[in-house]
């Protein structure tokens, strides 16, 4: 429930973020990128969640079994 929430408000923060730069948009370059990183970790945090990562386990594989005959260090 918690995640849930914190993906809500940083997409609701987001949103306000992109609202607020079409009604004032910045004045220079540098203003513009400076927007930018707070916006770009909110969408993610807003997109993946807290964690960044599936919550199903990746299925390992197992290594390859070593190939016998041939010639041996080539």
């Amino acid at each position: 429930m918690n995640a849930l929430i914190l993906r809500l408000v940083c997409g609701l923060l987001f949103t306000g973020m992109v609202l607020g730069v079409a009604t004032h948009p910045p004045k220079d370059l540098t203003q513009g990128l400076g927007m930018m990183l707070p916006a770009t970790m909110l969408l993610g945090v807003a997109l993946k969640g807290p964690k960044g990562r599936s919550r199903l386990p990746k299925k390992r594989v197992p290594p390859a079994p070593p190939v016998s005959g041939g010639t041996p260090g080539v």
